[in-house]
C-alpha cells in the first residue's frame, strides 16, 4: 500500500505520478490496521445483488453451528455412560451406549455436511459480490488505465481481482466459520467444566486451598499461553505471504509477457536475455519462500508442541478429581473431552495462526487495490490541470493547450485552434516532443498540463493509438462492432467495411471466434481497426501516427475511404514531418518544446 501514498517518477511519455492525496484510510491501511481494511471490504456487499443471499447463509450456518455444539454435548455427555458401563463389564449397557453413540454420529455427521455445504456457497456468493464490484469499478471509463499508470499498485490488477480476491474470500469463510464454533463451542464446555470443577481444591502445606471452576481457568490459561507465544513467534509471517504474493505476481507477469512476444523474442534471439531476467524473478519468489519457510517452521514448534501435549493435558487436569473420589472412570472421561473441546476452541487461534496472517496479507493486497479504485489518481507536482469543456456541435477547439511530463513541456505552437467536422489536421512534433501524450491528453487520458480542449457535445470521437489496435476476443463481427452489439450492423455494413480495407478474406469468417491478434499481421489488425471506423463511421477520429504502420496500396485505401466513405469525419492525425505534403491533410499544426524560442516568439506575436 505504500505504493499509494509516495509520489513516484514519471517515464517519459508513460507512468502518471501516484497520488498524494489519498484518503484517510490511505494511512490506517499503510499502517496495516484491520477495521479499515475490513470496512473497505464490506461495503460494497451492502449494495451487492448477493446482499440477501449472504444474510441467509450466514445465519443459517450460525444455526448450524449451534446444533452441532448441542450434539457434541450431547456427544460429551455420552462419554460417562459409556465408559462407566466398561468399568463395570457391562454388556447390555455397553451395547446400548453403542446405539446411542450411532444416533449422535448421524445427526453431527448431517450437520457437517450440510455446514460444508453452506460455507462452500458463502464463498461462491462472496467472491461473486466481491469480485463483482471490484470488476465494475476498475472497468469504469478510463480508470483501469490510470491505475495501471499511478505505481506499484497498478501492477498486475489481475493477480488482485483473480487469484487474492479468490483466496480472501475462500479463507475468510473458512476462518469466520472456525471461529464462530470454537466460540459456541468454549461457551457451552465452559459451563461443563465449571460445573465438574465447582468444588475443586487442592492441599498446599497441610492447608485447603479451594478454586472454584479450576478446570476451566486451566484450560483459558493453557490456550492463552500457546495464543501469546504463538503471536510472538508468528507476527511475521503476514509480511513475509504479502512479500511472496508480490514476488509471484511479477514472475507470472513475466511469463505472460514472454508468452505474448514469443516472436520478437525469438526473432532477436533473445531467449538467454528473457532466461536471465525471469530468473531474477523466479530468485525473488525463492527468496520470498525461504522467509516463509523458516517463519512457518518457527510456528510449528508452538503449534505441534501445544498438540502433542494436548494428548495428556486433559487427563492431568482432571486426574485430582478422579483419585480424590469425586468422579468415576466415566466422569474422568467426560470430564477430560470437556477440557479438550474447551481448550481446542480457545486454541482456535493457536491452531490458525498460519492462516490467519495468510488471511491478513491478502486483506491488504485486495483493501489497497480496491482504495486505490475507489480514488482517482491525483498528483500535486504540477499545479494545474487540462480543462475538457462540451461545446458547440460540428467543431473542436484547443486553446493554449500545454502538456507535462517528468522529460520536460511541450506545447501547441499555435494557441489556437478550431476544428470543424470534414476537416483533416495534421499534427507533427518537433524532435523529442512526446506526441503520444499529446494524443491522450487531447484524448483525455492525460490530465497534467494547462489550456483547454472543447469538444462537441453529443459527438462521438473514435481513437487509433499508436502501434497495434486493441482486437477483444471474439468474432470479427463483434470486433468490427466493438463496443456496440454486433447486432447493431448489418451484414452488409460489415462485409462492405471489410472490402474496402482489403479484408475480403475475412467476410466468410465474420462469425468465426479466434485469437485474431495472433492471427492476423500488423498492418492487417491496423485495417482491421479502420474497417471498424469505416462502420460507425464517426464524426470525429483522433489518429496517433497509425497510417505510417501500412504499406502503399493499403494507404491508398485509407485515403480513398476518407474522400468517400468518411469525406464528413473530422481527422485529427498526430505524425511526422514527411507526411505534411500529405494531400490527405488540408492543414498543419506543431508540437513544440513549451520553453523553445519558437514557444515563447509564437506567445509574443499573441500578446
Amino acid at each position: 500500500m505504500a505504493a499509494i501514498l509516495e509520489k513516484q517518477p514519471i517515464a517519459a511519455g508513460a507512468q502518471v505520478p501516484a497520488g498524494t492525496g489519498d484518503p484517510p484510510a490511505g494511512d490506517a491501511l499503510a499502517q496495516n490496521r484491520l477495521i479499515p481494511q475490513l470496512r473497505l471490504i464490506l461495503q460494497p456487499l451492502r449494495g451487492a445483488r448477493v446482499r440477501k443471499t449472504l444474510i441467509v447463509l450466514s445465519w443459517t450456518i450460525a444455526v448450524v453451528i449451534a446444533l452441532t455444539a448441542y450434539g457434541q454435548i450431547l456427544l460429551n455427555r455420552w462419554n460417562k455412560p459409556f465408559f462407566d458401563a466398561l468399568s463395570r463389564r457391562d454388556m447390555q449397557d455397553f451395547l446400548f451406549q453403542l446405539g446411542v453413540f450411532f444416533l449422535i454420529g448421524m445427526f453431527l455427521l448431517t450437520l457437517n455436511v450440510a455446514q460444508r455445504w453452506l460455507v462452500e456457497m458463502l464463498k461462491l456468493k462472496l467472491r461473486e459480490g466481491l469480485v463483482g464490484d471490484l470488476l465494475a469499478t476498475w472497468l469504469q471509463p478510463r480508470r483501469a488505465f490510470h491505475l495501471a499508470n499511478s505505481g506499484q499498485i497498478g501492477v498486475n490488477p489481475d493477480q488482485r481481482l483473480h487469484e487474492d480476491a479468490r483466496k480472501l474470500c475462500e479463507l475468510s469463510c473458512d476462518l469466520a466459520a472456525g471461529l464462530l464454533q470454537s466460540s459456541i463451542l468454549f461457551l457451552t464446555f465452559a459451563g461443563v467444566l465449571w460445573v465438574l470443577s465447582r468444588d475443586f481444591s487442592i492441599r498446599i502445606l497441610g492447608q485447603d486451598w479451594v478454586i472454584p471452576g479450576f478446570m476451566l481457568w486451566a484450560a483459558i490459561a493453557y490456550a492463552g499461553a500457546g495464543s501469546l507465544l504463538s503471536y510472538w513467534v508468528g507476527g511475521s509471517l503476514i509480511e513475509r505471504n504479502a512479500e511472496r504474493y508480490g514476488a509471484e505476481a511479477e514472475l507470472r507477469a513475466s511469463l505472460v509477457r514472454i508468452n505474448d512476444r514469443v516472436d520478437g523474442i525469438a526473432l532477436a534471439a533473445g531467449e538467454s536475455n528473457e532466461l536471465k531476467r525471469v530468473d531474477l524473478d523466479l530468485a525473488a519468489v525463492l527468496k520470498a519462500i525461504r522467509r516463509l519457510v523458516t517463519g512457518l517452521t518457527n510456528l510449528t514448534w508452538v503449534t505441534a508442541g501445544f498438540g502433542w501435549f494436548t494428548t495428556v493435558a486433559p487427563i492431568l487436569v482432571a486426574v485430582p478429581l478422579y483419585f480424590d473420589g469425586r468422579i468415576s472412570f466415566g466422569g474422568l472421561m467426560m470430564a477430560a473431552a470437556a477440557f479438550t473441546q474447551t481448550q481446542s476452541s480457545l486454541r482456535w487461534f493457536v491452531d490458525n495462526f498460519s492462516v490467519i496472517a495468510d488471511w491478513r496479507a491478502t486483506l491488504l493486497r485486495v483493501a489497497s487495490f480496491r482504495l486505490a479504485l475507489r480514488f482517482d489518481v491525483e498528483t500535486r507536482e504540477y499545479d494545474t490541470r487540462i480543462r475538457f469543456e462540451d461545446g458547440e456541435p460540428g467543431q473542436i477547439s484547443i486553446d493554449g493547450l500545454e502538456v507535462f511530463s517528468a522529460g520536460g513541456r511541450d506545447a501547441m505552437k499555435e494557441t489556437q485552434v478550431t476544428v470543424t467536422q470534414g476537416e483533416r489536421v495534421l499534427i507533427i512534433g518537433a524532435p523529442g516532443t512526446r506526441k503520444t501524450l499529446l494524443f491522450r491528453a487531447l484524448a483525455g487520458l492525460w490530465p497534467w498540463g494547462k489550456g483547454q480542449v472543447t469538444l462537441p457535445a453529443g459527438e462521438a470521437v473514435h481513437y487509433l493509438p499508436r502501434g497495434a489496435p486493441y482486437l477483444p476476443r471474439g468474432t470479427v463481427r463483434e470486433l468490427l462492432a466493438y463496443p456496440q452489439s454486433a447486432e447493431t450492423f448489418q451484414t452488409d455494413g460489415y462485409r462492405r467495411a471489410l472490402e474496402r480495407l482489403g479484408l475480403q478474406r475475412l467476410v466468410p469468417l465474420l462469425d468465426a471466434d479466434r485469437r485474431w491478434e495472433s492471427e492476423l499481421a500488423l498492418d492487417e489488425q491496423i485495417e482491421l481497426a479502420l474497417a471498424r471506423v469505416v462502420l460507425h463511421a464517426p464524426p470525429w477520429l483522433l489518429v496517433d501516427d497509425t497510417f505510417s504502420g501500412l504499406e502503399d496500396d493499403a494507404l491508398e485505401r485509407v485515403q480513398d475511404v476518407f474522400r468517400n466513405e468518411l469525406r464528413g469525419t473530422g481527422l485529427l492525425y498526430i505524425g511526422h514531418a514527411a507526411q505534411s505534403h500529405d494531400p490527405l491533410f488540408s492543414r498543419v499544426l506543431h508540437l513544440v518544446h513549451a520553453d523553445s524560442s519558437d514557444a515563447r516568439a509564437s506567445r509574443a506575436v499573441q500578446s
